[in-house]
């Protein structure tokens, strides 16, 4: 697992063994920052259910004022402070906390939050409810699944959505 793009591209990340921890692979990661391009430089940046870190840490790479990183497994967290340290990374603030908790009691509001809740658990729809209220005005929310997300979430209005390999990205702004 390498960064993509910016001032800490082709630069390798720490990652886990096993299957476990599913992090976005390169390729998806990739499209996805091509797609954020104009989004990211100079915003606050959620990883939320951040597994290694390797999409909040592509945001820094490529921008980001902050990111906040968010995980409830302590592993998580020792390997995403690890690679911040390793790339020397600032601007970074990693938390052991469950993502939900985290969205539902934030007083920090994000310009993009990053949504990707281990698939198992299905709590896609609670993921976004409660990151509606994290977003800032104007912000944007990306969800990765495997499934396409049908559902409707008040206050949210999704706008695109892209699929690569078996990673489907949902894009969602505030709105009806």
């Amino acid at each position: 697992m390498r960064i993509i793009g910016g001032i800490y591209k082709g630069r390798k990340l720490l990652e886990f063994k096993g299957l476990e921890v599913r992090p976005t692979s390169d390729m998806a990661r990739e499209a996805l920052f091509n797609i954020l391009q104009n989004e990211v430089s100079g915003c606050d940046f959620l990883d939320a259910f951040a597994g290694t870190g390797a999409v909040g840490i592509e945001g820094l790479s490529r921008g980001a004022s902050s990111v906040t990183f968010v995980d409830l497994s302590k592993d998580s967290v020792n390997i995403i402070k690890n690679n911040l340290a390793k790339l020397g990374c600032v601007n970074a603030k990693v938390i052991l906390s469950d993502g939900l908790s985290f969205m539902q009691n934030a007083t920090t509001k994000f310009d993009i939050i990053f949504l990707d809740p281990p698939y198992k658990l299905d709590v896609k729809k609670q993921a976004l409810t409660l990151a509606k209220n994290a977003l800032k005005d104007e912000g944007l929310i990306v969800l990765e699944d495997e499934k396409p997300f049908l559902d409707q979430i008040e206050g949210l209005k999704k706008y695109d959505e892209r699929k690569y390999g078996r990673v489907r990205f949902s894009f969602f702004r505030k709105g009806e």
